[in-house]
């Protein structure tokens, strides 16, 4: 899946949505002491309160939010396991009845509380729905003109914490007098799930039942035993792991030491890659392609034998292949950080060209080329001849 298409899922999750129908939402409550099943609840999701609908709807939206590789993850099932996620998966997708849909479900909930222990109270929420995308009109075999659609049945799982009540002093009008507020029933917390996921992957408009797409709790850092044990999936790579990644190879082949301008060309031609197969599915460089950025970005004394042996030394893997959008710090914005005992300074990779450290009499400095005067406080600086 790219970006554009769960933003396009993640869209469709509105409240009276005639393109997409959430049927059944199941909860499950998990006790943090025994981490057993404390209660369970299904019912059909148009029976809630609109409130309520409002609440979850926003949880489910959160689940599909998030940068690829940094928090959600397509990730692709092992192939032969015992009782594999996929067929479970699968098995409840296709369910006709509700109560075979939960038996399913009860299974995940089974795989999520084996060998873990959760320091909260904790609400697994599914819901099973179907979407629907429109494909344009087309003629049947009458000659009769309707609308045709891709419809995309689908589950998501969203795990949720509980936390405290808040402690609150009110006033009493009626008494006239204070009142200590004391609650006692746990908050669900569906501002921020702790996880998630969404089965199946869609990918320009074709469901794709190989994969599911994981949500992490937070950034680049996924929950392994999650994806390992509950989801049965391959391990993945996340966005900060590739740049590493990229960094220590450059720096086993070529050694630590690049100037500002080779830097910046290296970035440009990762932005170019990235930019001119955006329709494509992740664009990604092997150790050839590495070598190719390098060389034509002024990177002198490289070849493909020293990329090769630098992907085994860092990656353990010369197939290995690195995402060029994880690579690239981010084009638009001041992504790439300057820090020096005297200044922090925050610079874009393409304006990286402009800035330049250099050396004379004994002393370093660092030089960035404007256009426009420098204003410190509301004084202009005067300019200095360089000595």
């Amino acid at each position: 899946m790219n970006k554009q298409d769960i933003a396009n899922i993640r869209k469709q999750f509105k409240v009276d949505n005639d393109k997409m129908k959430i049927h059944e939402i199941f909860n499950v409550y998990i006790m943090k002491e025994s981490s057993d099943i404390y209660h369970q609840q299904s019912q059909p999701f148009d029976m809630l309160d609109q409130d309520e609908q409002e609440l979850f709807i926003t949880n489910f939206k959160k689940v599909l939010t998030g940068q690829l590789d940094e928090k959600l993850f397509e990730l692709k099932f092992h192939a032969e396991t015992e009782n594999p996620t996929q067929l479970i998966l699968h098995k409840g997708l296709l369910a006709g009845e509700n109560q075979e849909w939960q038996q399913q479900m009860l299974v995940i909930v089974e795989k999520i509380l084996q060998d873990r222990q959760y320091e909260m109270d904790v609400v697994v929420t599914f819901i099973r729905g179907e979407y629907v995308k429109p494909m344009g009109r087309s003629q049947d075999d009458e000659g009769s003109i309707h609308d045709s659609v891709y419809a995309h049945p689908f589950i998501l799982c969203s795990i949720n914490k509980t936390q405290d009540p808040k402690k609150e002093l009110q006033f009493d009008y009626i008494a006239k007098e204070f009142k200590y507020n004391v609650m006692v029933d746990p908050v669900i917390n569906l501002n921020a799930p702790m996880g998630g996921f969404l089965f199946p992957c869609v990918t320009d408009n074709a469901q794709d039942v190989n994969h599911v797409l994981y949500t992490a709790g937070k950034a680049n850092e996924p929950d392994e035993a999650f994806i390992e044990n509950v989801l049965e999936a391959e391990e993945t790579m996340t966005a900060k792991d590739d740049k590493i990644a990229f960094e220590e190879v450059v720096r086993d082949a070529v050694g630590h030491q690049l100037n500002s301008s080779t830097l910046a060309n290296v970035y440009e031609e990762i932005h170019r890659v990235a930019e001119d197969n955006e329709e494509e599915e992740a664009p990604t460089l092997d150790y050839k392609d590495v070598e190719r950025i390098l060389t034509s970005s002024g990177v002198a004394d490289v070849n493909t034998e020293k990329m090769e042996a630098a992907f085994q030394n860092v990656i353990d893997d010369t197939n290995y292949e690195l995402k060029a959008r994880n690579i690239v710090p981010k084009f638009n914005s001041k992504s790439i950080k300057i820090n020096t005992k005297v200044a922090n300074i925050s610079v874009s990779p393409e304006d990286l060209r402009h800035v330049r450290q250099i050396q004379m009499d004994g002393r370093r400095y660092l030089m960035i080329e404007v256009e426009e005067d420098t204003v410190i406080d509301g004084f202009t600086l005067i300019p200095e001849a360089f000595k």
